[in-house]
Order: structure tokens, then C-alpha cells, then sequence
């Protein structure tokens, strides 16, 4: 089953795509290495190595869709994560699906979301 997860932000959709696609301010967010090559087909690493995959579709300020994969999972496992991002008036709203995963790590996904990404990006998004 997909995690589905609906976060309320206070940037604007094109601040918090750039955050979440961009090496520097990915590493800012997060306090660890991110590598991002931001076009459909790119590499990416983040937390320094932990997650690595490609951007399969990216629409500037609107979509992020990557075959993402943590290091602890077999060799050639990936997962589709899909972050739709949409104007709000609170300032972005963005909606998670994250599907394909190996069913066993359901619960600490799900609880890595808020801890490791969404924490993390409304601090840095008020702080910058």
C-alpha cells in the first residue's frame, strides 16, 4: 500500500522544489552531502550516500517523481517516490506518494518522511 503523506508548507511551490532538488540547499536542509544532477534521467545521492536514485520526471515548481532506494536494500531494488507540489494559501501544499518499496519497510518510511525530510525543510524553508 502507498504511503500517502500531505504537508502544509510556508514557501512558495518553486522555493520548496529548488530545496528538494538542489545539492546546496538539499545539504543545508539536511546538515549531510546531497548530490543532485536535476534532470529527467539524473543522478541523485543524499544524506550523505544513505539514499541514492534517479529523477525520472521532474516539472519545475509543480512535480518530483525518482526510483529511489535507501543503501540497506537489496542491489536494484527502487522505490517511485512522487512529490506533487501546488500553490495554497498558507504558501505550498505538498503531497507524498511512495509506492513500490519493499513491504517490511512501511513503518520506518513512513516515520522517516517527517523525521529525516519534512522536519527538516519547514525548519530550513523559515529560516531562509
Amino acid at each position: 500500500m502507498p504511503i500517502y503523506q500531505d504537508i502544509l508548507l510556508s514557501a512558495d511551490p518553486h522555493k520548496v522544489f529548488k530545496t528538494l532538488t538542489s545539492s546546496d540547499d538539499f545539504g543545508a536542509m539536511t546538515g549531510q552531502p546531497a548530490d543532485m544532477d536535476v534532470n529527467a534521467g539524473g543522478a541523485f545521492t543524499c544524506f550523505n550516500g544513505q539514499i541514492s536514485g534517479r529523477f525520472i520526471e521532474l516539472t519545475l515548481g509543480k512535480q518530483i517523481v525518482q526510483a529511489w532506494r535507501p543503501g540497506n536494500w537489496d542491489a536494484g531494488v527502487h522505490s517511485i517516490v512522487r512529490i506533487d507540489l501546488a500553490p495554497d494559501k498558507a504558501g505550498t501544499r505538498l503531497t507524498l506518494f511512495h509506492d513500490a518499496y519493499p513491504p517490511e519497510f512501511e513503518p520506518h518510511l513512513e516515520a522517516g518522511w517527517d523525521k529525516m525530510y519534512w522536519d527538516p525543510l519547514k525548519a530550513f524553508l523559515t529560516s531562509s
